[in-house]
């Protein structure tokens, strides 16, 4: 796939330390099963990165659990779909911030940045500043929606719908909405329960230059 912040964080990772779960342990590569050790190569074989990230390991402590993760997120959150890379990445940097996941928001407000997503933008969304002029009138209604379906998914009626469609978003893109925001908050959750640190990743775009792609 050679996707370019993998490019980026494989140039770091000669020059860091692997970290370690400050709270239950995970899978580490020369303890991996022959089935797990086979997912880790698929992993880095098809992102070009030569570190498995914690939260894999994480889920390596069901096989069948980590095969699926890494499926589904190759699909739904590592591409393009009825929601372009970018506003998935917008979704779950605020879904990460909202739920203190340090991992996660640094992870992907990075993810965020290399898919084309301003330092203003970022900025706002870490702190829950939805009505910045760095996002797009239908981005800070998207995002406000994400942070419903974090919240108070059980308040959510079709009005919120018909507000999402009036500023331009099709049924199937609030659908795939859904889908990421309660997907990152199941990953926050992990992340947060085994202890895991943030990767230092917002550190490597010091000095480099960053995807324009299609920033508002």
């Amino acid at each position: 796939m050679n996707l370019p912040e993998y490019e980026l964080i494989s140039r770091a990772a000669s020059r860091s330390k692997p970290s370690q779960p400050k709270n239950l342990g995970w899978v580490e590569e020369n303890g991996a099963s022959s089935e797990v050790a086979e997912l880790y190569q698929h992993f880095r074989s098809r992102f070009g990165r030569p570190d498995v990230p914690g939260i894999l390991k994480c889920f390596a402590t069901h096989p069948d659990l980590l095969r699926h993760m890494m499926d589904l997120s190759e699909s739904l959150i590592f591409s393009d779909g009825h929601l372009s890379r970018r506003h998935k990445e917008m979704i779950a940097t605020l879904v990460s911030s909202e739920n203190v996941c340090p991992y996660c928001a640094d992870s992907h407000g990075y993810f965020l940045r290399m898919h084309g997503g301003s330092a203003n933008a970022l900025c706002a969304i870490q702190q829950d500043q939805l009505d910045s002029i760095s996002l797009s009138a239908p981005e800070q209604v998207l995002l406000a929606f994400a942070g419903k379906i974090n919240r108070q998914s059980h308040e959510i009626t079709r009005a919120d719908i018909d507000t999402l469609v009036d500023s331009g978003w099709s049924e199937l893109q609030i659908a795939e909405a859904v889908h990421v925001a309660a997907l990152f908050a199941t990953f926050n959750r992990v992340a947060n329960a085994f202890g895991l640190a943030s990767q230092g990743l917002l550190d490597l775009l010091d000095g480099e230059p960053v995807n324009p792609g299609n920033q508002p």
